[in-house]
């Protein structure tokens, strides 16, 4: 029988690969999204009306819900809190209910920013007590906790965090590292003086190896029926290779063949925006533990291979 998932957030930067994932590995994938929603394959679903996520869910009749559907950016999150609550707490957890009381496994998608991220405490394990540093931070953990409340007791309920994505994007903004190409670029302008960050360190993930983990994630917990409630409820995945926003640059400036002298290192902690942490490392112990492989693609090589499409 072909099982059935469904990925809110699905017209999203990693809802699409999710989706694909998803249908790649022979199950039937159902997205849903509201502005760029595209019926059948992705439902229109206001996340702020419970009738309608249930609803959605009584049509597709999933047999697991991955929740990608987020407000994602830091300083997006400050600019609109009342919004960010909405998005990350409040539907997180009427996703939730609308799945537990379909006896439907769920996968809150989280992130790395639930930690302080101070020097010297990194790399975090699953199981170690949160302190995030901002609101994105602290509206994701909330969302966590609401997840996990609601699916209390029934091994239904799954959190996986991740760090900064890359990967296949319909706009480099959409990820905070495939918008670095536009700022390598910039750095070749005539005068060019553009400041980048030197000082957080980042792990950044691929977006298909994000959601392949997840199909391997949902068919482990699908298969284990009554002994899911045993298992590990929040789980982590993390590239292990490590660069500050300039190494990135310098790493994409050397594949284009561009000088980056344009560009300025910045040592100490971003100013004037959200508080970011400085090494929010993530321990992937608790994946290896369920027989996960949580090997990722190296960040260079996947570049090298994409790169073509940024040249000018």
């Amino acid at each position: 029988m072909t099982k059935t998932a469904f990925v809110t957030g699905a017209t999203g930067f990693l809802g699409r690969q999710v989706t694909r994932a998803f249908d790649r590995a022979g199950w039937t994938a159902v997205g849903s999204g509201f502005s760029r929603a595209n019926p059948p394959t992705i439902l229109k679903v206001d996340l702020e009306d419970q009738s309608a996520i249930e609803a959605a869910l009584d049509e597709t009749k999933p047999h697991v819900v991955i929740h990608c559907a987020a407000n994602r950016f830091p300083d997006k999150c400050d600019a609109d809190p009342d919004g960010t609550r909405a998005l990350n707490i409040a539907a997180a957890r009427r996703v939730a209910q609308a799945a537990r009381s379909r006896s439907i496994l769920i996968i809150y998608i989280s992130t790395d920013y639930v930690f302080a991220g101070k020097a010297g405490e990194a790399p975090y394990e699953a199981d170690t007590a949160p302190n995030p540093t901002n609101l994105y931070g602290q509206t994701k953990l909330a969302g966590e906790k609401a997840v996990l409340e609601v699916c209390e007791n029934t091994g239904m309920g799954v959190v996986l965090r991740v760090p900064v994505l890359y990967g296949h994007a319909e706009t480099p903004a959409e990820s905070a590292v495939n918008v670095l190409v536009d700022a390598v670029w910039k750095a070749q302008e005539k005068d060019a003086h553009v400041s980048m960050d030197d000082w957080s360190l980042r792990y950044p993930t691929n977006t298909e190896d994000v959601a392949g983990v997840l199909v391997d994630i949902a068919a482990r917990y699908l298969v284990a029926d009554e002994a899911r409630v045993a298992m590990p409820k929040i789980l982590q995945f993390s590239s292990e290779q490590r660069y500050t926003k300039f190494q990135m640059c310098q790493a994409l400036a050397e594949i284009l063949g561009l000088p980056l002298t344009g560009m300025v290192a910045q040592s100490g902690a971003p100013a004037g925006s959200a508080p970011r942490p400085y090494d929010t490392h993530l321990s992937t112990k608790a994946l290896k533990s369920l027989g996960i492989d949580v090997r990722t693609m190296k960040f260079e090589d996947w570049w090298k291979r994409e790169m073509k499409a940024f040249k000018r």
